[in-house]
């Protein structure tokens, strides 16, 4: 079933609500490794989509390699694996995000 423009916009505006800053800085550090090249430096909200099938999985990872897993596997169940590319493409930013994913962990007990 695909969604509306309307019902997309309700799930990003939950998932901000929900994860703060970590949406967007998640967002951030996928377009600008860019792992599947969709990077057209006006798109900015090009992985709107598939952060908000990874940031639900992150409570479940326990080290930077789960996350690298997770992201692999969200790219290529949207993009297909020939397109998503190997896994080793997703360690950097995966890293990336673990690091944002702890601080907010943090921050959120404080």
């Amino acid at each position: 079933m695909t969604k509306t423009r309307e019902q997309i916009e309700l799930e990003n505006n939950r998932l901000k609500a929900e994860y703060g800053e970590l949406f967007d800085s998640v967002a951030d550090i996928l377009f600008q490794h860019d792992p599947i090249g969709i990077n057209f430096e006006d798109n900015t909200d090009e992985y709107y989509p598939e952060v908000r099938t990874i940031l639900p999985r992150l409570k479940d990872c326990h080290s930077a390699q789960d996350v690298t897993s997770v992201v692999h596997e969200e790219f290529v169940r949207w993009f297909e694996p020939e397109t998503a590319g190997p896994k080793d493409r997703y360690q950097l930013p995966s890293e990336e995000i673990w690091k944002r994913w702890q601080e907010a962990v943090v921050n959120r007990r404080k």
